[in-house]
């Protein structure tokens, strides 16, 4: 399935029916009496967000949306039918902007969520409408109002609550294929994965939460270059950070500096997001080395939790899926206890989460 995870439509909501003008015929009434109907109103075109869709492919290729219009009003004071409305589906965690204007219009996150962004028109007066003591037989109607017609951006942002990030071939596709079902493109070369990877990881009470494996990030990723300016955006939801750095690398520590300077240059916060640290391709390199770099990673990151892991092997990963779910659990009391207004979100300390050395 291709990712795509931005998209300009145009949705026009239905135009609304035209009143009649028309008079029915009974005894004793001048000119038979005004009997038009009004029109009926055009429908309306409303995005609904489905759990089931994971990208924008299906505006690829559809530009245009417009509801139903409106049926014209009949005779004997019928209202004419309304228009139905047009019901796009699309996936959860979809932005929606004014093409036009950059306003945002909404956000569609939870499964069922609804968004209207194109109204119908109006229906029009029939001429019972204008019936008075002066004009008793009216030859006056009013058309149907057009329905709204606006160009709109959909820009898919990916619910995940764990986002894997570091330089390419860092190990994150290997990783997440190795934690779950995903099976993302794996290979010794730099930008082998160009959309982000989903997959859901089982706790160990059985139910799953969701990883996402954001590709591309290199220097000045937040100004376009490689695939980060496009991906960036889609760890702006996630709750945690998990970010891997290549032990064989020539500069594991600069690759860590990389990614939190751009962290940071894109904003929106993600450096202060909660992160956790770790070392990939620990097989690789003899222990005494990956104790060395995990040290120096140290040192430059504040942390004392460095996971010494391999995605490959499987070496270290189940302590730190353990780390993950004891901080999204602290993150989710935090949560709680802020809404309570008795008490300070407090947060877990990661230096005091377990870590494998070796």
């Amino acid at each position: 399935m291709q990712f795509i995870d931005q998209a300009e439509i145009e949705v026009a909501g239905g135009d609304g029916g035209d009143g009649l003008v028309a008079f029915r015929r009974e005894k004793y009434v001048p000119t038979g009496g005004p009997s038009g109907g009004n029109g009926g109103n055009g429908g309306s075109v409303v995005l609904v967000a489905d759990d089931g869709l994971q990208t924008l492919l299906d505006f690829r290729y559809a530009h245009s949306f417009r509801a139903q219009k409106g049926e014209r009003g009949g005779p004997k004071n019928k209202t004419g039918a309304s228009g139905a409305d047009r019901l796009i589906e699309v996936p959860c965690g979809t932005l929606v902007y004014d093409a036009d204007s950059g306003e945002l219009l909404g956000d569609l996150v939870r499964a069922g969520e609804r968004l209207c962004v194109a109204k119908g028109g109006k229906g029009g007066l029939g001429n019972k409408h204008f019936l008075s003591n002066r004009n008793r037989a009216p030859e006056k109607s009013l058309p149907g109002l057009p329905g709204e017609v606006r160009r709109i951006r959909l820009e898919l942002k990916l619910l995940a609550e764990v986002g894997i990030i570091g330089l390419p071939n860092a190990g994150k596709s290997t990783l997440i294929s190795a934690l779950s079902a995903a099976r993302p493109k794996v290979a010794d070369y730099p930008f082998t994965t160009l959309v982000p990877n989903l997959g859901v990881v089982r706790k160990p009470t059985g139910d799953g939460t969701v990883f996402a494996d954001i590709p591309g990030l290199i220097e000045g990723a937040h100004t376009g270059a490689g695939l980060g300016h496009d991906f960036l955006r889609h760890i702006e939801r996630t709750r945690l950070l998990l970010h891997l750095v290549d032990v064989t690398s020539e500069q594991p520590v600069a690759d860590y500096r990389t990614i939190q300077q751009e962290l940071m240059a894109y904003g929106r916060d993600l450096e202060a997001r909660p992160q956790l640290l770790a070392l990939n391709k620990v097989d690789a390199v003899t222990p005494e080395v990956a104790e060395s770099v995990a040290a120096g990673l140290r040192s430059h990151s504040g942390s004392e939790s460095v996971f010494l892991i391999s995605a490959v092997s499987g070496q270290g990963t189940e302590a730190l899926l353990q780390a993950i779910w004891t901080l999204l659990e602290q993150l989710s009391q935090s949560e709680d206890a802020a809404i309570e207004p008795a008490g300070e979100p407090q947060i877990g300390n990661l230096d005091s989460l377990p870590q494998l050395m070796g």
